[in-house]
């Protein structure tokens, strides 16, 4: 397992932010994990609100990385699901940042560049799931019992595998978890198919008899 540094709070504002702080004052090293067991202001991308009660899992890795890499999120969302899948429970991965079990969000990923490094933030409902007005939540407690400390130790192992595996690999292991995969979806208003990722870390899309290569937009179901 990789030589992780783990900082430890009761409750910050954000694991991401800390983590942009350790990096802009030259405190960060490749392997500082930020862990708090509650934030008051989580956010997801888009800056989006996370709500951050305590009882769940808040983290975020911080990894050298001298230039941005589409397949790095994919990577990570089989780890997160591996180590969700671990506990006995089902999960599916949706694109590009969020895990699920019975079609409901239980984890979320953001991935932010900063500088020579890559902060990789993971929130992982365990004892509670808030009520999100855009869609359904759940929470790991309703499928298993799990202590933080073991489901963090789990995450530490995960993340080190896949991130540094083959992409061939990652790629046949997100296909096989991931949700909506040749069925309709969502893009930019309009319907279309997702296929899959190509090699470069494109989610692959099929409108008509056009093929989409896309990055980082949202799709919907």
């Amino acid at each position: 397992m990789a030589n992780y540094k783990l900082l430890s709070f009761d409750k910050i504002p954000s694991t991401q932010d800390c983590a942009h702080d350790l990096i802009s004052t030259g405190r960060a090293r490749d392997g500082t994990v930020v862990l708090a067991a509650a934030q008051s202001a989580g956010r997801g991308r888009f800056r989006r609100t996370w709500v951050s009660h305590h009882g769940n899992l808040y983290t975020s890795f911080i990894f050298s990385c001298p230039q941005r890499d589409a397949r790095l999120s994919y990577a990570v969302a089989v780890a997160v699901a591996e180590t969700i899948a671990s506990f006995g429970i089902h999960p599916t991965i949706k694109w590009p940042n969020d895990i699920l079990v019975d079609g409901k969000k239980i984890a979320g990923i953001l991935i932010e560049y900063s500088g020579r490094f890559v902060i990789v933030g993971i929130g992982i409902n365990v004892n509670s799931n808030p009520t999100v007005e855009r869609h359904q939540t759940t929470r790991m407690k309703d499928y298993s019992q799990t202590p933080l400390n073991e489901l963090l130790a789990r995450l530490m192992r995960n993340i080190d595998v896949w991130r540094r595996a083959d992409f061939r690999s990652v790629r046949e292991r997100w296909l096989e978890l991931a949700a909506c995969i040749n069925r309709p979806v969502r893009y930019r208003g309009e319907s279309a198919v997702l296929v899959g990722i190509n090699e470069n870390g494109a989610l692959v899309l099929r409108r008509d008899t056009r093929y989409l290569l896309v990055y980082g937009d949202e799709i919907g179901v």
